[in-house]
């Protein structure tokens, strides 16, 4: 397991990009209304937010502005993850083949109630 990123929810997706270029961050992609940024091996995922709520829903964690939405690990087999994690699933798991190969998703809740993402192939770290 792999740290991969932390997602954020953005008044303006825009302005927020533009704030951590100044660290040196960079797109790497974007998905519709959603950009990753990154600066090596470190990732931001940037949600917008509309009215104090995400646009998307929040199985994949809280949707309000200047929140934390999820953290997110990277590894080799979501699947086989998954099996073995004593976890309330929130979504999942998906796979996002359409915008990158190989990229699969779940999301559980911690027992604090912190969404946590489990990945495999998006983004590479």
């Amino acid at each position: 397991m792999r740290w991969s990123h932390v997602a954020l929810n953005c008044v303006d997706v825009g302005r927020t990009e533009a704030f951590y270029r100044q660290f040196g961050f960079s797109r790497v992609a974007a998905f519709g209304d959603i950009v990753f940024i990154g600066n090596g091996s470190v990732h931001l995922e940037l949600f917008p937010a509309v009215d104090g709520l995400a646009v998307s829903g929040s199985r994949d964690g809280p949707g309000a502005a200047g929140v934390v939405r999820h953290l997110a690990f990277q590894v080799d087999d979501v699947d086989a993850v998954v099996a073995g994690l004593d976890a309330e699933v929130t979504w999942g798991p998906l796979g996002f083949d359409e915008f990158v190969p190989g990229w699969r998703t779940v999301w559980v809740r911690d027992p604090d109630g912190i969404v946590v993402e489990v990945s495999q192939g998006f983004p590479a770290s």
